[in-house]
């Protein structure tokens, strides 16, 4: 019985470990090298950093290879699991985020973080909850028995959700807290981390398994390429910190309370995606990967856009760094419920 039970990968599994040790490194570096880190800052096209947007491009371009888009077809047979994920997506979860975030930054947090700063944070957490979960929702779907395929269907019609809902939901959001947009920073961050790796992708996976095969793309092509997503996310880490490695020194209580508002969040979501499918009856293999999906984030497209809006050392950065720190963990245990409430 054990020998079936499903695992997740290496990688993936000690992920908020690997996070911590880059975090930890990043410091480092940024406490004892001062100044001179700042140079790699310097490398801007459009305010886009060059070193971080390689590696954020490395992050999001295997998981747009596992897109398959002929997957809609069928997404009319099952509809209601997809009008739970769209609904809890882009209705709910991004203005629950901010306002968790206005909530806590603002008011709770108001005598030890500026107006200034917390305008920032909100937005880094604005960004982060408007950015469903496309790549590690798979990992999600798998460990509690999800339908791969209808899983694929959330996902692939999520990424084409997040090229015409991600700029208006953000712009709105941000509007409401004052914080001035750069919409052609917006705009050229969705072209630079989601179009381009997405039209990349899709080419790549039509070209391959057209030469090479299905079978061959999924278990020989995708297995080897997976780790290059999370070593660059691992270097992204590292940059990011070293960064803010004097800002942390100083206050570095500010990870522990920059995670409270995402936890508090994550889980609360996923409680309404989940009572919203059992009201909708849908089978668990559907409302899991649903709950799932909206409880975690797309959080490689949120740390790009936040570095592209705000600079590396921003807050907003911060936030959708910080994201990445808690999400394994805080997601692991919302697999174990899925598991537990199995019906």
């Amino acid at each position: 019985m054990s020998s079936n039970k499903k695992k997740i990968g290496f990688f993936e599994k000690y992920l908020t470990l690997w996070v911590a040790i880059c975090i930890a490194v990043g410091i480092g570096i940024g406490h004892f090298a001062g100044n001179s880190i700042q140079v790699l800052s310097k490398f801007e096209v459009y305010k886009v950093n060059i070193p971080v947007a390689i590696l954020i491009w490395l992050m999001i371009y295997p998981m747009m290879l596992q897109v398959d888009f002929s997957s809609i077809k069928n997404v009319g047979k099952r509809p209601k699991g997809l009008i739970l994920t769209l609904v809890v997506n882009w209705l709910i979860k991004p203005f629950t985020m901010a306002f968790f975030a206005w909530i806590f930054f603002t008011k709770i947090y108001s005598a030890i973080i500026s107006p200034e700063q917390a305008g920032e944070y909100i937005a880094g957490a604005i960004l982060l909850g408007a950015a469903p979960c496309t790549a590690m929702v798979f990992v999600w779907s798998y460990l509690t028995n999800g339908d791969p395929n209808y899983t694929l269907v959330q996902v692939s019609v999520n990424d084409l959700v997040i090229l015409v809902a991600f700029i208006p939901i953000v712009g709105l959001l941000l509007g409401i807290t004052n914080i001035t947009i750069p919409y052609d920073t917006l705009v050229a961050s969705i072209i630079v981390f989601v179009v381009v790796p997405l039209l990349a992708g899709f080419i790549t996976h039509k070209m391959l398994i057209k030469h090479k095969g299905e079978d061959w793309f999924k278990k020989e092509f995708l297995p080897k390429f997976k780790p290059v997503s999370i070593i660059a996310l691992l270097l992204t880490l590292i940059l990011l910190f070293a960064f803010q490695g004097n800002i942390i020194v100083q206050n570095p209580l500010i990870i522990l309370l920059v995670a409270v508002p995402l936890v508090i969040q994550t889980y609360f979501i996923f409680f309404v995606a989940w009572i919203g499918g059992k009201k909708l009856k849908l089978p668990h293999n559907i409302a899991s990967p649903a709950a799932m999906i909206g409880a975690s984030n797309f959080f490689e497209l949120a740390v790009a856009v936040a570095i592209a809006l705000f600079g590396l050392q921003s807050p907003a950065a911060m936030v959708t760094v910080v994201g990445v720190l808690v999400e394994v963990p805080v997601m692991l245990s919302l697999v174990w419920l899925a598991n537990k409430w199995k019906y």
